[in-house]
């Protein structure tokens, strides 16, 4: 089995089982805040992940978003050391928990792959809609297994951009200055809850722009790579190259980053 293919296998695996479990009545806690939420299943879901992925390939390293903060080990300080290895998974189980807990649909399942820093590929699973987004490297962006592409909208004035709200209040302070520049100048604002949704939404035409503070790997990797696949372009808020230590991110068809860009 393909890098790939046990990425899709298992974003399905995970979403089919976060689904199931929808209304259950979980147990939910607070995480760096109120503001940020995690509930078992998030949890369940990141170790069916691993267990899944690390089975076919026990040599790889495994960056999930639970683990990740359990572990208390400052995020930067993992990630400049994963750019020295050859296979990173970086893994959101449930990007969107603030929509799940209440169950609001529009949560995913996240799975990107880096070698050496760089990303290689990219599954975002949408259980409630059953939609399933992937890309990898030099071969293109696809939703169950057609061919997407970014919009050709050339106007701000023509665009729907979308943006999350983050946990830490610096960040979503940031988020409200760009929205109050940004609201002014396009045609709407969408916030659906799920950041790796909004990039995949970016990339599928059906968003042109997408920005949100505050991020962390896990969020982005997999949305990324499949946004730059369908042609998009993706920066840090300043203009800056994408990386996995990107926290501050603006993807976009192409057309509009500068436009976005000079807003925020």
């Amino acid at each position: 089995m393909s890098h790939l293919e046990i990425a899709q296998v298992m974003a399905k695996i995970a979403g089919e089982m976060i689904k199931s479990k929808m209304g259950s009545g979980f147990i939910t806690e607070d995480k760096s805040s109120s503001f940020d939420v995690v509930t078992e299943v998030d949890k369940a879901s990141e170790q069916l992940i691993r267990q899944g992925i690390l089975e076919k390939f026990p040599s790889h390293h495994f960056l999930g978003e639970e683990e990740s903060f359990l572990s208390g080990r400052p995020l930067a300080e993992v990630l400049a050391e994963a750019t020295s290895e050859p296979y990173l998974w970086i893994v959101d189980p449930i990007d969107g928990t603030s929509n799940y807990v209440q169950g609001i649909p529009g949560f995913t399942v996240s799975i990107g792959l880096a070698c050496y820093g760089q990303l290689q590929l990219g599954v975002i699973y949408d259980p409630c809609g059953d939609e399933l987004f992937w890309a990898e490297k030099g071969k293109g962006a696809f939703l169950n297994g057609k061919p997407i592409h970014v919009s050709p909208v050339n106007e701000l004035g023509r665009s729907v951009v979308a943006t999350g709200f983050p946990s830490k209040m610096e960040a979503r302070r940031a988020v409200y200055e760009g929205l109050g520049r940004l609201i002014e100048q396009c045609r709407t604002i969408r916030s659906l809850g799920s950041a790796a949704r909004h990039l995949a939404y970016v990339a599928s035409g059906r968003l042109h722009a997408f920005w949100e503070n505050g991020l962390n790997a896990w969020d982005m990797a997999a949305g990324v790579l499949i946004i730059q696949e369908a042609g998009g372009t993706v920066t840090d808020a300043k203009g800056n190259e994408y990386s996995l230590l990107t926290t501050d991110v603006v993807g976009s068809n192409g057309h509009l980053h500068a436009p976005v860009l000079q807003c925020l």
